[in-house]
């Protein structure tokens, strides 16, 4: 899109809140062209909702700054954005009808009655709704009162329009049928619509451009196809739709490890990468056991509708199969995948990795503190030519090695990570901010209250906000001095 398309950019916004010092939203920068649907996806407490209201002028960031259409609107209140927003709760006043209720803006603007008169005709039309205008809302359905508050919004002619979850009150079959409706306003209208939700059905449904979220921080940003096919990492690829995902590496030339099998795939890295393998329920196919890559038992299979949720026990592995054929709990099945419906994520490598500083050697132990953790180690660990006293190191020619204030980067491998509910045995605690499963095992994202996070895996399954410890056995991390 060439930059005259551009009608917002969010530079570098962060919002921190004074009262606890909580960083919701840190450092996100995104463009939205006009006319585009953008939806903003991701679970409760990413930030995405933070997002909005600064948009809207209801919050302001702590840095940052939100240019629209050129003009800097950081600062202005909520009536002097070109902005409109359609809330969770519809926000309608009970106490006046359908007319009054989309003309309030309006008369606040002093337009005239006969203005007023075709404008709200003109928005009730567009929510096909027309002939309302004398209702009482306390008489309209949670489908129609969200129409109305539709109608209310785009009555002023707005360059964007907020939606925050507006059919999360709804029921299953109203929400698909608004969903559409609100594809048709958008196309009808064109003007921009930035929607919020954390359900990935409709954001795949309705958007010309999806914003992945996670704990503040752009996941991935790209079309509905873009990124149900090409997940960017894991997170993404576990939050829309079901996935199969397993770690492993790459065995060969486009050949992969996984489930203890090994898999033709399009993807290429370089034989020893560590990866994570996607694959989705729907592609994989179920044929005679010795004719897939692997093979499996059923342990389960329910309708649903249009095909089976069908799992498949493969040795320590689990396989999730969208079948339409029901095959019987403990059947031997083989499984099969394309190639090209393995989609290779490379490891990320910056998992637990923390800047840290060394201390001083007492008893032969070298102290070493790095995000909330503070162990005395082998100093072999760091130095490991160094011959070790009870009170120093030095090198082979007998040259004693400062360690007082060096600095050093230290990994610890998730699986390495103990977890417990005692918040006192590990060496740092903190909550369980998301996970996911990966084949046989749960890997947690433990965010500690200086904001570190720690990711462990872990067979067993524990809930989201869980206050957790986390321990490992020193002689399992890695260190790395920073020169």
């Amino acid at each position: 899109m060439s930059e005259n398309n551009v009608l917002i950019q969010m530079k570098d916004l962060t919002r921190t809140f004074e009262d606890d010092g909580t960083t919701i939203v840190k450092d996100f920068s995104l463009d939205v062209n006009r006319g585009e649907f953008v939806t903003f996806l991701g679970p409760s407490g990413c930030g995405k909702t933070t997002i909005l209201r600064m948009l809207g002028g209801f919050d302001k960031p702590t840095t940052g700054s939100i240019i629209l259409d050129g003009k800097d609107i950081t600062k202005l209140p909520p009536n002097e954005r070109p902005i409109n927003t359609v809330f969770q709760k519809y926000a309608l006043f009970p106490h006046l009808n359908v007319y009054d209720n989309i003309a309030f803006g309006l008369k606040l603007k002093g337009l005239s009655k006969e203005e007023m008169k075709k404008k709200v005709s003109d928005a009730l039309e567009v929510v096909d709704l027309e002939g309302f205008e004398k209702r009482n809302i306390s008489t309209l359905s949670g489908g129609q009162q969200q129409r109305i508050a539709i109608a209310r919004a785009i009555v002023n002619e707005p360059q964007v329009l907020l939606l925050d979850e507006p059919l999360s009150a709804l029921d299953y079959k109203m929400r698909k049928e608004m969903q559409l409706e609100l594809k048709s306003m958008h196309k009808q209208l064109g003007i921009t619509f930035i929607f919020v939700t954390h359900d990935q059905e409709e954001a795949l449904t309705m958007s010309d451009k999806i914003v992945v979220m996670s704990n503040g921080h752009i996941q991935q940003v790209g079309t509905p196809e873009e990124i149900y096919n090409e997940p960017a990492n894991v997170f993404v690829a576990d939050f829309i739709g079901e996935s199969n995902i397993f770690n492993g590496t790459m065995a060969d030339f486009r050949k992969a490890r996984f489930a203890d099998a090994i898999f033709d795939c399009v993807d290429d890295f370089e034989k020893g990468t560590k990866i994570d393998a996607v694959i989705r329920p729907e592609d994989v196919e179920v044929v005679e056991p010795g004719k897939g890559q692997i093979n499996g038992s059923v342990t389960s299979a329910d309708f649903k509708g249009t095909f089976y949720i069908t799992f498949v026990q493969c040795g320590q592995y689990e396989m999730e199969v969208h079948c339409l054929k029901q095959f019987k709990e403990g059947q031997e099945v083989g499984l099969y995948v394309q190639p090209d419906n393995i989609h290779i994520i490379p490891y990320d490598n910056t998992i637990n990795h923390f800047e840290g500083v060394l201390g001083g050697i007492t008893g032969g132990l070298l102290h070493v503190e790095f995000a909330d953790i503070k162990w005395d180690i082998d100093p072999l660990a760091v130095y490991p030519d160094a011959v070790v006293s009870d009170d120093h190191i030095s090198d082979k020619s007998g040259n004693v090695i400062e360690t007082e204030g060096v600095k050093v980067m230290a990994y610890i491998p998730p699986e390495e990570f103990a977890m417990s509910d005692d918040v006192n045995e590990g060496d740092a605690s903190g909550q369980i901010v998301s996970f996911y499963y990966i084949g046989d095992h749960y890997s947690y994202t433990i965010r500690s209250k200086a904001e570190f996070d720690y990711i462990a895996d872990d067979e067993y399954l524990w809930n989201q906000d869980d206050i957790v410890s986390v321990k490992a056995d020193p002689s399992k991390a890695v260190f790395k001095i920073i020169k």
